[in-house]
């Protein structure tokens, strides 16, 4: 894997924001326990923001020690409501309460991305963006849920905003692509400085 890109993650919408994005790259997922270390991190008074570059970091070394000469793009996202994070939901009674919980409120989601050459972190940035929900009836989020439960079983929060649960807002402040989970931009133009990428 030499001199190639790597994202140290098995995320289906990351891989296609490069992919659309016409960025050539392998993705190789690392082995780490996120919830031990998001709680060790909890248990030390990490921010948020701060858990989430943490995390992208950690995945980044982890893929980097074993391909030293590719650049290692490592990534996660946070999302806080009210001092709290929000995980993905283990069951739809679940995502509705969590989703009851956060609507017609605002919450904030932290995407970070790190990384990676010879071991090393070399760029990092932390995205942030303020998500808005609407007011929505314990009916929607009922059927919401239950239609879409395959698709957002697996999102931190509950929802998927580049699918249906874009319904659940009313506005976003900040990047779109940190709602998604990469801040693909900054990641871009990194890229192109590096010239890795045409730009």
């Amino acid at each position: 894997m030499d001199g190639e890109l790597i994202l140290a993650s098995s995320s289906e919408v990351r891989k296609e924001l490069l992919e659309k994005s016409n960025i050539s790259f392998l993705s190789v997922k690392p082995n780490i326990d996120e919830d031990a270390v998001k709680t060790s991190l909890l248990n030390e008074n990490y921010s948020p923001r701060d858990i989430a570059d943490a995390l992208a970091e950690l995945k980044a070394s982890k893929i980097s020690l074993k391909n030293p000469d590719s650049l290692v793009l490592g990534c996660d996202q946070i999302l806080e409501f009210e001092g709290l994070i929000l995980k993905k939901p283990s069951s739809k009674n679940i995502a509705v309460q969590q989703l009851m919980k956060i609507s017609g409120k605002k919450h904030t989601a932290y995407s970070a991305a790190v990384i990676f050459e010879n071991a090393r972190p070399i760029w990092r940035f932390v995205g942030k963006a303020d998500l808005f929900l609407k007011n929505n009836s314990e009916r929607y989020i009922y059927d919401y849920v239950d239609r879409n439960w395959d698709s957002i079983k697996n999102s931190v929060g509950g929802y998927k905003i580049e699918e249906e649960g874009c319904r659940l807002f009313t506005r976003i402040n900040g990047d779109h692509f940190s709602v998604l989970g990469l801040p693909l931009l900054e990641v871009i133009n990194f890229l192109c400085i590096r010239g890795v990428i045409d730009g």
